[in-house]
């Protein structure tokens, strides 16, 4: 009986015995590696936490390229849930604003205009982005649309905006064209 059963422990009973060892040792070894891993995601997130501030302040003036893009979808999206009608969305050609004449509005100097070079990537700024723009709809809504512009996170400013009520119309319908303006980084638009 002994040696019957040595003969099922080694040729049935080992084997899964080994294969059960083994897969415990590979457990353990990811259940290592899935602390460490929790304890680089816990300090990424802390460092993530910590930059975003900072990231908000900055980013809230400047758009990337993708976002000027994603700018087209959202106003798209807010003149929707106001039930108005994007006839017109434009974006116009970027102008560079040089560091010179940055520096001049924010100190509010006035100085006489010296031609600058803004070919040159060091000397701009940043760029402005003239977006021109048809919305028909209702004047409340119209009005409701600029609301959520205004409390949306990207800065965009109104730069021209005319608003003609259609006559003969009861449902007291405007149409709005405009230039609005957006503000780009230097990198992003070179």
């Amino acid at each position: 009986s002994v040696i019957v059963f040595l003969i099922i422990y080694y040729t049935i009973l080992s084997p899964i015995v080994d294969k059960k060892r083994a897969q415990l040792n590979d457990m353990q070894k990811k259940q290592t590696e899935i602390n460490e891993m929790n304890k680089v995601i816990s300090s990424s997130k802390a460092k993530i936490k910590k930059l975003t501030p900072q990231y908000e302040n900055f980013s809230t003036l400047f758009h990337s390229k993708a976002e000027v893009e994603g700018l087209y979808e959202t106003l798209s999206q807010f003149a929707g849930m106001n039930n108005l009608i994007i006839s017109k969305i434009e974006k116009g050609k970027p102008a560079a604003v040089s560091k010179v004449a940055a520096m001049a509005s924010t100190e509010k100097k006035k100085k006489k205009k010296k031609k600058v070079d803004t070919t040159k990537k060091q000397n701009i700024a940043y760029y402005r982005i003239p977006v021109n723009f048809q919305i028909k709809g209702n004047f409340l809504g119209y009005i409701k649309f600029k609301r959520q512009i205004a409390m949306s996170l990207k800065m965009l400013n109104f730069d021209k905006e005319t608003i003609k009520v259609v006559k003969g119309d009861t449902t007291s319908t405007v149409v709005v064209n405009g230039v609005l303006t957006i503000v780009g980084l230097p990198d992003e638009f070179f």
